[in-house]
């Protein structure tokens, strides 16, 4: 096999991969919507986080990989970490508590519009066309998508939403506005780990202690999954493969995930889209396309 046809049988795989971890990642809101009718919520992301650490940082060293961060550079992970994991986790959980888990995806992916915007403000990136277009795609998507549920009074699972997407973007934009030279997968597994350790802080104040047991099967199940899959080994194959792939296919596996999210939501949680919720979702999916689909676009965010 020559090395051009060898270059392009790995690129097939990563491809190949990364659709499969956008399945994972969407299938971790089901798990959570499962695992949230029996365990508490900051139990639920403690578990997850922890479990997820575990498995990445195995992972990590049994391929080799270098975890060690830069004094200079600790501070920042353990910013990052708190609105990465604890703020995105736990405004997630909140938000499925109080609404639909589809309607929960579809805003919290907005937030390649919101880094976007920080990162004009922060980093003084331009906001050219597309972006310009993305964020006019989005304010009009939730607009249309949230305007119907203000008639019953305004929704606290709206501001959950909302919050999930924000933390995530304020996390990305913070990274670059530091300058963070740590590689990517050791970013993440320490971000991971702080981010555990703050949850388990969280839950030991409001729950007392990790209430995870006794669990019916379908919730043990969901645990374990958002843990080990969903969260270690998806991040593990995420920044293992992003290297190989174009951003814009790399970003094409970005957005498939909300798809999944809200399709899984719709089969297995019985749930059903109103017409308001489809047209906000495909107005909000654009504008992230229009950020995320073009050549120059750099992934730096941690994938959820």
């Amino acid at each position: 096999m020559s090395h051009a046809q060898a270059k392009a049988d790995v690129a097939g795989k990563a491809k190949l991969l990364v659709v499969l971890l956008a399945f994972a990642w969407g299938f971790n809101w089901i798990g959570a919507a499962v695992a949230l009718r029996e365990v508490p919520p900051w139990s639920l992301r403690f578990s997850g986080a922890g479990i997820g650490a575990a498995t990445l940082f195995a992972a990590a060293l049994l391929t080799g990989h270098d975890l060690r961060v830069p004094r200079g550079q600790r501070l920042p992970i353990v910013v990052a970490g708190f609105f990465n994991v604890v703020a995105f986790n736990m405004f997630a959980a909140f938000a499925q508590l109080g609404g639909a888990t589809s309607r929960v995806v579809i805003v919290a992916y907005s937030m390649p519009i919101w880094a976007a915007l920080l990162g004009r403000f922060m980093l003084h990136e331009r906001l050219d066309g597309a972006r310009l277009i993305g964020l006019a795609l989005c304010v009009s998507g939730l607009t249309i998508l949230l305007w119907p549920l203000f008639a019953g009074g305004l929704p606290p699972s709206v501001f959950w939403s909302l919050g999930c997407a924000l933390s995530w973007a304020f996390a990305t934009v913070y990274m670059k506005w530091v300058k963070s030279t740590v590689e990517p997968l050791a970013n993440a597994a320490w971000q991971l780990l702080f981010g555990c350790l703050l949850l388990g802080v969280g839950m030991l104040a409001f729950e007392h202690y990790p209430r995870l047991w006794p669990l019916q099967t379908p919730s043990l199940l969901a645990v374990i999954y958002i843990g080990v899959l969903g969260t270690g080994l998806a991040h593990f194959l995420w920044w293992s493969v992003i290297g190989r792939l174009p951003t814009v296919t790399a970003s094409i596996g970005v957005l498939l995930v909300p798809v999944v999210g809200v399709t899984a939501s719709t089969i297995f949680l019985g749930e059903r889209p109103t017409l308001s919720d489809i047209i906000g979702f495909a107005m909000i999916f654009a504008a992230a396309a229009c950020v995320l689909l073009q050549p120059n676009v750099k992934h730096t965010e941690m994938p959820e």
